[in-house]
């Protein structure tokens, strides 16, 4: 009788990943996502999940395996390039930007304060017009150049390097510059060569000014005068090394579990990457990786992404709990204890 009863008690035992479905089921609920998807990966194996539906008012809900644009986590992937070449003796982190872009960008800053956002460059996206996270009609369509938007950068306020901590977009859009000129290739093409053939991260792309976003995915929306308008499409050239790319949550685990297990740089990149700045804004930011403190006492390791349309958040522990949640935004905003209870339920 006892044996039966334990057995029972087995079967009904709720799993963090029957907790997760319900949490992302509860955002698509309470309009905070019209979609979400995650994948968790840990020693014992993993699982996915996801919730809410491929597009408003279809019944063919969403897919785990979909593909969504990252936002800033593509600056984890350009600053691993930078480390590569830091460790090939190709560019010095403490060598002033100059070295490497003449006069292109004003300023002192070194490669490292670009890196981790010390540079006081002034972030283009703060002018009207020039941020992906906003709906910018026929405008997202638009091609941009690096150099434009570094002239964009120029319109505002550059501060003193090294005083403070203060997040620019403009930084990587440096560093994908550092890697074309030292390189001699698109910081795009170096990613997919360094990082995405080697780890056979096939489902993830740099798509430059395609504005699709391959199949499977979920579109994403934006609330604009009291209607959800469909923001899928766009020219991601206005993000570039900053925030373009396109992945998956196979794909992004994957890489942050590589990355922080020391597979594509040296041990010493890879601690300079781990050595945060405090941002006084809940969380460290190394050399584009974000160390988030979770409730159980670990740390959580990787990188946010915001592009209109879409959030994503992939991150792994030192003891190997890996987790890539990917969100298309809803009519509400989902809150920081929402996201947080999704990460410290599947990371701890």
């Amino acid at each position: 009788m006892k044996t039966l009863l334990i057995a029972a008690l087995a079967l009904t035992a709720v799993t963090p990943a029957d907790e997760v479905q319900g949490m992302l089921d509860r955002l698509v609920a309470g309009d905070k996502a019209t979609a979400a998807l995650i994948r968790v990966e840990n020693k014992t194996g993993g699982w996915t999940a996801a919730a809410g539906a491929r597009s408003l008012g279809s019944p063919a809900p969403a897919r785990a395996d979909g593909h969504f644009r990252i936002g800033s986590v593509t600056k984890t992937f350009a600053a691993t390039v930078i480390m590569q070449l830091v460790d090939e003796g190709k560019v010095r982190l403490d060598a002033p930007v100059s070295t490497y872009l003449g006069e292109q960008v004003k300023g002192a800053a070194t490669v490292r304060q670009v890196l981790n956002h010390t540079s006081g460059l002034y972030d283009y996206m703060h002018e009207a017009g020039y941020s992906t996270n906003r709906w910018r009609g026929k405008d997202r369509f638009r091609h941009y150049t690096p150099a434009e938007l570094l002239k964009v950068a120029d319109r505002g306020e550059h501060t003193e390097p090294g005083k403070a901590w203060s997040y620019s977009n403009t930084n990587y859009v440096v560093a994908g510059m550092i890697i074309e000129r030292v390189t001699g290739r698109p910081y795009g093409r170096e990613v997919e060569r360094r990082i995405l053939r080697p780890l056979g991260l096939t489902r993830t792309s740099v798509p430059g000014d395609r504005p699709g976003v391959p199949y499977p995915h979920a579109r994403g929306y934006e609330p604009v005068d009291g209607k959800m308008v469909d923001a899928t499409r766009m020219n991601p050239s206005l993000d570039g090394a900053a925030g373009e790319m396109i992945s998956t949550t196979r794909d992004l685990n994957r890489f942050t579990k590589a990355l922080l297990t020391g597979k594509l740089t040296s041990e010493k990149s890879l601690a300079a990457m781990r050595t945060t700045e405090d941002t006084k804004a809940g969380f460290g930011y190394g050399l584009g990786l974000q160390k988030y403190p979770l409730p159980c006492g670990k740390a959580a390791w990787g990188h946010s992404g915001e592009l209109i349309g879409y959030l994503t958040f992939s991150f792994t522990t030192d003891d190997g709990n890996t987790m890539t949640l990917s969100l298309n935004p809803g009519t509400e905003k989902a809150s920081t204890a929402d996201l947080f209870g999704i990460a410290a339920k599947a990371l701890c």
